[in-house]
């Protein structure tokens, strides 16, 4: 199954892509796409319905991020070996864990805010591990037994947060918008080797990341059980699972996003994003 959320923002629906492309709404079988809606048990369900029972959701509905804001937005840092390379590091012995803040979570044809002062916005495209059952101390045998499925994510950051106003990464990953997730979530059973995906992304047209998922340092599997180690895994937890090379800071001099440019990205099976830059908007209430 194809599973997606469509709607206004902070209003979205939970829905399925049926075979002809169309967009049916699950809301009269679920609340929501976001924890135990994601469970093995819950998504045979779903499985079971026939799409052409559902009603179709309203034309031209806004799509949205794949799953509800998850309780624990994982990421991978320097996960291909060419890419933490060109970023001037040597691969890592053991997978680098940062957290990139929830309210980053966007749809993936939100607009991306260039913060204020930002002088290094990037992107990266990311195969996303969506969690569908708890997983603590998980062997690698198993670790996959605990994902409900898989899709797109542009992990959006501000390289001059991250590396040189001090602390950890967070900060620079972290902004409103850098977090675009989906256009679906793809389940486990439609994609049978998550270490056999293309990716890519394009900025105003020109290529400039190219990858596959085969050449991850550390594999989804491996990424499940190590992080189980030192968290619980829960269900609607994503994962974003590092890069390939071509992100922005590595070209030479390095070439960064400003605003009124598009990026368009892919990964094999799992959908397109495409999203305008624009400036940061303020949020207080009035």
């Amino acid at each position: 199954m194809k599973l997606l959320r469509f709607g206004a923002p902070g209003a979205e629906k939970p829905g399925l892509l049926d075979a002809a492309g169309a967009v049916r709404d699950l809301s009269a079988h679920l609340p929501d796409l976001a924890g135990d809606a994601l469970s093995p048990a819950s998504l045979a369900r779903l499985a079971a319905l026939d799409p052409a029972s559902l009603p179709l959701a309203p034309e031209g509905s806004r799509i949205g991020a794949c799953v509800a804001r998850p309780g624990k937005f994982i990421c991978i840092g320097l996960n291909y070996a060419d890419h933490a390379r060109e970023t001037g590091k040597e691969p890592p012995p053991e997978p680098i864990v940062f957290m990139k803040a929830t309210s980053a979570f966007s749809g993936p044809y939100d607009d991306v805010e260039i913060p204020r002062g930002s002088e290094k916005t990037d992107w990266e495209v990311e195969l996303g591990v969506v969690i569908g059952s708890t997983a603590k101390y998980v062997s690698e045998a198993d670790a996959l037994d605990h994902v409900a499925g898989y899709c797109l994510v542009n992990d959006v950051s501000e390289r001059a947060f991250q590396s040189e106003r001090g602390g950890q990464w967070t900060k620079g990953k972290s902004h409103d918008t850098f977090g675009p997730t989906g256009p679906f979530l793809v389940t486990r059973d439609e994609v049978p080797d998550p270490q056999a995906l293309d990716l890519w992304l394009d900025v105003d047209g020109v290529r400039r990341q190219t990858g596959n998922t085969r050449t991850m340092i550390f594999g989804v599997a491996h990424l499940v059980s190590y992080l189980s180690e030192f968290m619980t895994l829960e269900p609607g937890d994503i994962i974003a699972t590092g890069t390939p090379p071509g992100v922005g800071l590595g070209f030479k001099p390095p070439i960064f996003l400003r605003e009124g440019q598009e990026m368009r990205l892919g990964i094999q099976g799992l959908g397109e994003q495409r999203q305008r830059t624009v400036a940061a908007r303020d949020r207080r209430p009035a």
